[in-house]
């Protein structure tokens, strides 16, 4: 299944040096797993959760979840180490943090097999402003938001509504969906507040994102919830596309149903919500 088509609602930050969190992200029901060797892990053991991060991709079976490995800066010490390390063993997809432009995404492309895609962590002033290069750029596979460290460098308020950074969230949309690629929300950093969890996967949602990444186990339920088609929307969209087909077997363009127009645009985005139902029912399945 192309990224572009397969259910991203919950993604999961393990961390790439915990062993037991390793084998246990293997029997959680997440879309997506980033195996973290960048902020997860402490400098002093940035080499060994390398190799054990490694091993683990080596022999360990994650079924139809989605295998990301974020690996740390090609700035930094360990990066080109990283790369060198998990490249050859074709994850999913190589997330690159703080990526400011297109040549921060064709040096990890020009390593990588055709079978692994780069995604970016967007989380800099200069990377959201540079958001549809990154997306367009040869090899992008996915947009991350990395709302801790944006929110850091602009000084902005920790609000519930998000209002600070609002901008960014949908400026990277805008450059993902002009791109075809996935774009994942940022982090909910209180994962014991289930209800705060709710509000900001639903906000994100209703924004267009693709699904959340999150921090905790915990948090995997109310995410597949939230990003999933609820029953009330796919019973609509059937109706809306028998609608529409009955008023084109009619000769009609357009359809009325429950006292609203039935476009043509309806029913592409009615096929979306049951092809992302179905999409979600192959995966679990």
């Amino acid at each position: 299944m192309h990224s572009a088509d397969r259910p991203f609602r919950s993604v999961l930050y393990i961390p790439g040096s915990k062993p037991r969190a390793l084998a246990k992200a293997a029997t959680l029901p997440v879309d997506a797993i980033i195996f973290d060797l960048e902020d997860a892990v402490a400098p002093d053991e940035k080499a060994e959760a390398r190799e054990t991060l490694a091993e683990t991709l080596r022999h360990a079976e994650y079924g139809p979840r989605f295998r990301i490995v974020r690996i740390n800066g090609a700035d930094t010490t360990w990066g080109a180490d990283d790369l060198a390390a998990i490249a050859p063993l074709a994850p999913d997809a190589i997330l690159l943090p703080k990526v400011n432009g297109p040549d921060d995404i064709a040096a990890a492309a020009s390593a990588v097999s055709d079978n692994t895609q780069i995604w970016a962590m967007m989380e800099t002033p200069q990377g959201i402003l540079d958001a549809a290069r990154i997306a367009h750029a040869p090899g992008t596979g996915g947009l991350v938001l990395g709302t801790n460290d944006l929110a850091k460098d602009l000084g902005c308020r920790d609000r519930a509504d998000r209002l600070p950074l609002m901008t960014a969230l949908q400026t990277c949309l805008l450059a993902a969906r002009a791109a075809g690629i996935p774009c994942i929300d940022g982090v909910f950093n209180a994962f014991k507040d289930a209800d705060g969890l709710r509000a900001e996967c639903e906000q994100g949602r209703d924004l267009g994102m693709d699904g959340k990444t999150l921090i905790h186990p915990a948090q995997v339920e109310i995410a597949n919830a939230v990003f999933a088609p609820t029953p009330e929307e796919v019973d609509l969209a059937r109706r809306r596309i028998a609608a529409y087909d009955a008023a084109v077997a009619e000769g009609q363009g357009v359809a009325v149903l429950d006292g609203r127009i039935v476009e043509n645009l309806h029913v592409d985005s009615a096929r979306r919500v049951l092809a992302r139902m179905d999409a979600i029912a192959a995966l679990e399945g």
